[in-house]
């Protein structure tokens, strides 16, 4: 394996990384390198920036929900394919749950597990002589993690830059670049983060846009010239859940696309086909599939248009009447009786699980989740753990009267009961999952 990897990473959210590493991944895309994208953490949005920047799939890797096989695993993988394997942390690199070292979940495990230099992305606003101790102060926090270099982000002036740049350097730290403020840096957001990749038709011209600018203010020389060789990864047994069936019906479209890339590689390494279709294209499930799954994604903003689609309504009922159907967050949501939307109204849903969910009554819900899940599920391992997350602002308006699917604790293993529904051979909930335990 050639392939050599860093990371980008910052002091918190919100100062930039994922166009930093969007632009990073085209800027040396059109330089010729084939290169490949991963994200530190639960995270479907930021990797769909990332393969449309590297023309090529992004993974996710999370040091709290995946095993060391399996993260290598996916990790040599994307390496395979790839001369360079940029890694975006989540969060503050040093971010996670308290635990044991190398499993909390931070972007500094994977860091510290590959020997990635971390390339900090400093936020400029507001400060500067300051921003040296900040680069200091994560450069010297755990030895087993290397801050290779500073990029500075949102500078106002080259006097702004100048003062930041000579203090950071006078604390040893290599600064590689200098962006600026405005548009050209800003991507549009919504609750659950950035608007998703395929919904800017702009996208491709804005990432050139962007990585002209990085070409120019930032030493790509001197970031390649950092990166480190990933030696000792086993491509190995990359199946983190076991295909519910053997040709599987995937809804993916606007409505539902987060659906894990290692998941849906583990299905086909274990010999499943996956079959997509479109609910808001009003299509119904395949016929010739044995079971079907209903990802997460943006149902809310869609609820009259699915409540509306006929075809798929119908017969996602009549395929649910001999074959398994599992939804995933929104797609639980979509299992339910109706979906209230942001504006008050609501909508009739498929009704094959009792629940009624709303998004105009909302409230935050965040965190890793282990489930145990209950017997009778059609779609998931009986009795097996999965670990996972979840993360939405719709609630539950009304419970219904289903089994619950799963026993959930969080990642701290406080008990949170019982999760989700099952009938017959249906199934959902709003945890997410990443891989069994």
């Amino acid at each position: 394996m050639t392939a050599r990897g860093l990371m980008v990473a910052a002091p918190a959210s919100g100062g930039g990384k994922t166009v930093v590493t969007a632009g990073l991944l085209r800027a040396f895309r059109n330089r010729g390198l084939a290169v490949r994208a991963a994200k530190s953490g639960p995270d479907y949005i930021d990797p769909a920036f990332h393969a449309v920047a590297s023309d090529a799939e992004a993974v996710n890797l999370d040091s709290w929900a995946m095993g060391p096989p399996l993260l290598d695993a996916v990790l040599a993988g994307a390496a395979a394919s790839a001369d360079l394997v940029v890694v975006e942390g989540a969060m503050g690199l040093f971010d996670g749950l308290p635990g044991p070292a190398g499993a909390r979940g931070a972007a500094a495990d994977l860091a510290a597990r590959y020997g990635l230099p971390v390339i900090l992305i400093l936020d400029a606003s507001g400060q500067t002589q300051s921003a040296a101790a900040v680069a200091r102060g994560f450069a010297t926090h755990d030895p087993a993690v290397r801050v290779a270099g500073v990029v500075l982000n949102r500078v106002a002036t080259e006097r702004h830059r100048t003062y930041i740049a000579d203090a950071v350097a006078d604390a040893g730290i290599p600064v590689l670049g200098a962006l600026g403020r405005g548009e050209l840096f800003a991507l549009p957001s919504r609750h659950l983060g950035l608007v998703q990749a395929g919904e800017h038709g702009d996208l491709d011209e804005r990432l050139d846009r962007i990585a002209d600018a990085i070409e120019r203010d930032v030493d790509l020389a001197a970031v390649l010239a950092l990166a480190g060789g990933m030696g000792g990864l086993s491509p190995g047994n990359s199946a983190a859940l076991p295909p519910p069936g053997q040709r599987i019906a995937l809804a993916r479209d606007e409505a539902f696309s987060f659906v894990y890339p290692h998941i849906v590689a583990g299905w086909r390494a274990a010999g499943a086909e996956i079959v997509p279709f479109s609910p808001l294209r009003d299509e119904p499930p395949p016929e010739e599939c044995d079971c079907c799954w209903l990802p997460g994604g943006y149902p809310e903003l869609h609820a009259g248009q699915l409540a509306a689609a006929g075809s798929f309504r119908d017969g996602l009922c009549a395929f649910a009447a001999t074959r398994p159907v599992h939804g995933e967050c929104g797609g639980y949501m979509v299992l339910g009786e109706s979906l209230e939307d942001a504006d008050g109204r609501h909508h009739a849903m498929t009704g094959l699980l009792g629940h009624a969910t709303s998004f105009a009554r909302r409230r935050l819900t965040l965190g890793y989740r282990a489930a145990r899940i209950e017997a009778g599920s059609a779609s998931l391992p009986s009795g097996a753990t999965l670990r996972g997350h979840e993360f939405h602002y719709a609630t539950v308006t009304h419970p219904g009267a289903d089994a619950p699917l799963a026993m959930v604790r969080d990642g701290r293993d406080c008990d949170l009961g019982p999760a989700g529904g099952r009938r017959g051979v249906v199934s959902g909930t709003f945890f997410h999952a990443i891989a069994t335990a």
